[in-house]
């Protein structure tokens, strides 16, 4: 079993990652772990936050020479402005005590946090709450895409929509369209679309308001059936589901074609299947995003994402103070505009981790030779059967 767990507060000193399950032997390049979190932090309408932190990884166990050692995985990432927070965010009691939060932001975590933990203080749920923690789930996706380049399955996201504006660009984004992504501001590959793109965040910003949109990940390389049919947890679109909504601000997800499925009749909705003697059984069409009965079916794994706009404001909502009952305005924190493009790299590294645990649990294997072994194996079963 894959799996991680991070910790950290946004104004706090660092985040923290553990990964545990990756097999010994993986090659391991923290150059690559800190370019997903540089990409993580690019975008526009990203807020002031990002010109603070500039986020380097730091791997503190589990790697030896480059190479995993099958044991835990510890990460740390530094948060660079913890030196302007170190009071308001003491480990230590202190005496004067800075002033509390008692504003919560209409769209956050900020009262429903306070009822459930009992907390007279805003800010003791705000800074967990924050989207900054999603620093330490890129860095461990990182290495759920190290792991899973070595099986050639690769993942790819790119930006659909943003605000009223949406992408005209019809054909799915293939592995050699990444820099062509990377270079656009917006993380779209139609310029036309990005030009109002970028117009609508810049009218968002001068009218202090924010953004959402809608991010697409791709998955290329997946073999049939991982996941499962047989239990109702162990189906990978759950997984999958469950991973990318945990994301903040993330309000929707589709496979394929997901809701407009609904619309059509069963004739038109489902992928036929062929068989050629070159090619082998496949399909002329992916309406179900490469995944059918909770496993995939050796199409592409196509995930959508609706992003809402961010909730903080910089002219806040309205509210009520915790305290008195009265009515305020909400807390201004600093915040993006628009996050979509950088919630797609997080998209990338969540399904990379849900896509890596599924491969663990089908092939298993302590090394990465023993894994790529049994996974070789497969693919030649799947060959013969065809």
């Amino acid at each position: 079993m894959l799996r991680y767990l991070t910790a950290g507060e946004s104004h706090g000193p660092g985040l923290v990652a553990i990964i545990e399950g990756l097999p010994a032997g993986l090659t391991v390049s923290q150059g690559f772990i800190n370019e997903e979190l540089s990409r993580r932090q690019k975008g526009a309408g990203r807020g002031g936050r990002m010109k603070i932190e500039k986020d380097k990884v730091e791997i503190i166990s589990g790697i030896r020479f480059g190479k995993t050692l099958g044991s835990p995985v510890a990460i740390l990432i530094r948060n660079k402005d913890w030196e302007n927070w170190s009071d308001v965010m003491s480990v230590e009691e202190v005496k004067e005590k800075p002033k509390k939060v008692t504003h919560p932001r209409p769209g956050h975590a900020d009262l429903a946090g306070i009822l459930k933990m009992n907390h007279d203080d805003v800010r003791n749920v705000l800074e967990r709450a924050s989207a900054r923690e999603t620093a330490a789930r890129v860095a461990s996706g990182a290495l759920a895409k190290l792991l899973l380049s070595e099986l050639n399955i690769k993942i790819i996201g790119h930006v659909i929509k943003i605000g009223s504006c949406v992408s005209e660009h019809k054909r799915l984004p293939q592995i050699d369209d990444a820099d062509e992504i990377e270079a656009s501001p917006v993380r779209c590959l139609d310029k036309k679309a990005e030009v109002k793109m970028l117009r609508e965040i810049e009218l968002a910003s001068s009218s202090k308001d924010s953004l959402g949109g809608i991010f697409e990940i791709i998955v290329y390389g997946c073999p049939p059936g991982l996941g499962s049919y047989v239990s109702w947890d162990r189906r990978l679109d759950g997984k999958l589901s469950w991973a990318i909504m945990s994301i903040p601000a993330i309000k929707g997800v589709e496979f394929g074609d997901g809701f407009e499925l609904s619309g059509l009749f069963g004739s038109q909705a489902h992928d036929e299947i062929f068989y050629d003697d070159l090619k082998g059984l496949y399909r002329k069409t992916n309406h179900a995003g490469g995944l059918e009965g909770g496993m995939t079916n050796g199409e592409s794994i196509v995930i959508k994402a609706a992003m809402k706009p961010i909730p903080t404001l910089s002219k806040p909502l309205r509210t009520m103070d915790i305290v008195t009952k009265e009515p305020v305005l909400a807390v201004k924190e600093r915040a993006d505009i628009c996050a979509v493009p950088a919630a797609s790299v997080i998209g990338e590294a969540v399904v990379a981790f849900e896509i890596a645990d599924v491969i663990l649990e089908k092939f298993g294997g302590d090394s990465i030779k023993e894994l790529k072994r049994n996974y070789d194996g497969y693919l030649k079963q799947i060959a013969d059967s065809r």
